[in-house]
């Protein structure tokens, strides 16, 4: 069916530069508000009528006259029917339909996908520093960056997956601290044991599970670092190093069971250590956007839109948190990286404009609106009707690892997929282990295994082959339920290009919903493995045609499709 939608849009570009020139541009087809209506429509009429000077119904008469004599419109098209003030809505023949599932089965698992590009995309995601386990959070982070990731890598583009964290710093510093307190036996609650609501130290199990690795001398690794433990309990900054190892190994193993993986760790340090820090704040002086107040170095944020302009150095000679930012953005930028997006926590928010701004004011040739946000507001967890809001290992939130282990990594990342990033979601534990049609991964997992069941059931009969159902005659896909089910396989492209472009992987897990219940109501309206062969072919090449669309749009998730439940 996208092959014959290309060539309705052909000749209606066709018609309407011949009515209008220059107006080929303004073909398009929009879904009808209503199914009833038909399956393609068209405003064209309404946006020509003015500078036409016609009236717009008038002028879709005339637009359905001049189409229907088009070869390709008489070919795939049943009706043209004019609604309104000059809606022109179009149904399509069986026939066109039907072509889709030859698509799909030809394509395989590239249906859906565009041709590859040259465009470069750069990704930051999750970038927890490594002070403790993954929460939540985090959880909910690594499900969007990596869906956005593959939406993009469906459209063409060549992405690159970078997770930034900071290794030093004032919460390192209270990690290496807490873990030698640990070390010398202390716990919450002693006397010695930092308390308060400003403490600083963390209380997590954790903490004590670092330090008794620290004291038995072992060696932690991870992704990007290795170390051996001393067991000096004095020597504090071998403690932070093993620690920053540890938990990085800890973070690894929690990306590695929610199936995320990272083609390069930045670390924070490296800004400081390469010059860049100071390279980007000679470039901001140089641009004249910077100058000396109250012993601090301020950048001029307001010349960018920022309510109030920002010290970047205090008084102490520090810097603060958002011009390592700026100087990071400068390194993506300078590694070729167009289009960059940024996957963080709401709380980020006010960095937006400040980070935007420096970019601007360092004048390297960065574009306005540099990087792009995603912002996602957290998650609570329920569980048996109750909030839970502690787990004893991290000590004060439920972890990522908390969360796979009581449900699954398929049930996690479609879950924290299925609302828009900056809405508040609430995790149902149970609801994520039902085994029924409440449970939204289970429903869609569910109808995948379905026809793989009943495609199991033919090959062990008939010897069948899927390559073989290429050849099918899909004449006998006539009902409404057929036809339905075909048109939302149709819509499978267009959505993923929507949902890469708008940052929007929610919308493949309302798409995912609504095949799955187009398909369950096509197997309750009609039997598959009938005894006519002809009928049989063509129902089976549909319902195959569903399973890969659907495996395709779980894949997009990082979501698996089983072929048995």
């Amino acid at each position: 069916m996208l092959s014959v939608k290309i060539e309705l849009l052909d000749a209606l570009a066709q018609v309407l530069e011949k009515m209008s020139p220059g107006a080929a541009g303004k073909a398009a087809f929009e879904s009808p508000k209503q199914a009833a209506l038909g399956d393609l429509a068209s405003t064209a009429a309404m946006q020509l009528a003015k500078p036409l000077k016609l009236n717009p119904r008038q002028l879709a008469e005339n637009l359905r006259t001049e189409l229907l004599l088009m070869p390709a419109y008489e070919r795939w098209v049943d009706a043209i029917d004019i609604a309104g003030p000059g809606f022109i809505n179009i149904r399509l023949k069986p026939a066109a339909k039907q072509q889709i599932v030859r698509e799909v089965l030809s394509q395989a698992q590239r249906f859906g996908s565009q041709a590859t590009t040259d465009k470069r995309l750069l990704v930051e995601f999750v970038s927890a520093n490594p002070t403790g386990p993954l929460h939540v959070g985090h959880g909910r982070q690594a499900a969007l960056g990596d869906a956005i990731c593959n939406l993009y890598q469906t459209q063409g583009w060549d992405v690159y997956r970078e997770f930034y964290y900071n290794d030093a710093g004032v919460q390192i510093g209270t990690l290496a601290s807490s873990v030698q307190l640990r070390a010398h036996g202390f716990k919450p609650g002693d006397a010695e044991w930092p308390s308060g609501e400003n403490a600083a130290a963390y209380n997590g199990d954790y903490i004590a599970d670092i330090a008794a690795d620290f004291l038995a001398r072992k060696t932690v690794s991870s992704d990007d670092r290795e170390f051996t433990a001393s067991g000096d309990v004095e020597a504090l900054d071998d403690m932070r190093l093993f620690a920053v190892a540890y938990l990085r190994h800890e973070q690894d193993l929690d990306l590695k069971a929610f199936a995320v993986e990272f083609d390069n760790y930045y670390l924070e340090s490296s800004l400081y250590l390469s010059g860049k820090v100071d390279d980007t704040v000679q470039k901001l002086q140089a641009a004249g956007k910077t100058y000396e107040k109250d012993g601090a170095l301020w950048l001029k944020s307001t010349d960018y839109g920022d309510d109030k302009d920002r010290v970047m150095r205090k008084g102490d000679g520090s810097y603060t948190y958002f011009v390592p930012d700026v100087a990071y953005h400068i390194s993506k930028w300078e590694r070729g990286f167009g289009k960059v997006v940024n996957i963080q926590g709401t709380d980020h928010h006010g960095t937006i404009a400040r980070v935007r701004a420096g970019l601007q004011a360092a004048n390297v040739g960065i574009p306005e609106g540099y990087p792009d946000y995603v912002l996602h507001t957290m998650v609570r967890v329920v569980r048996g009707g109750q909030e839970v809001k502690i787990s004893k290992r991290a000590g004060s939130y439920v972890t990522l690892r908390d969360l796979i282990e009581w449900t699954s990594k398929d049930a996690v990342r479609f879950f924290l997929l299925s609302r828009k990033p900056d809405t508040e979601y609430t995790f149902d534990v149970d609801l994520a282990v039902a085994k029924n049609n409440d449970n939204p991964v289970y429903y869609v997992q569910y109808a995948h295994a379905r026809i793989c069941s009943v495609l199991a059931a033919w090959r062990e009969k008939d010897s069948g082959d899927v390559a073989t159902l290429l050849q099918a005659d899909l004449s006998p896909l006539q009902s409404p339920q057929a036809q339905a089910l075909m048109l939302q396989l149709a819509r499978y492209p267009e959505m993923l290009t929507a949902a890469a472009q708008d940052f929007a992987p929610h919308d493949v897990t309302f798409y995912l919903r609504e095949l799955a219940a187009s398909y369950h109501s096509y197997y309750d309206a009609e039997r598959i493995l009938v005894d006519d062969p002809l009928v049989k072919q063509a129902r089976l090449a549909l319902v195959a045609a569903t399973a890969q669309v659907l495996h395709n749009g779980l894949a997009v998730l990082g979501v698996s499709a089983p072929e048995k439940m």
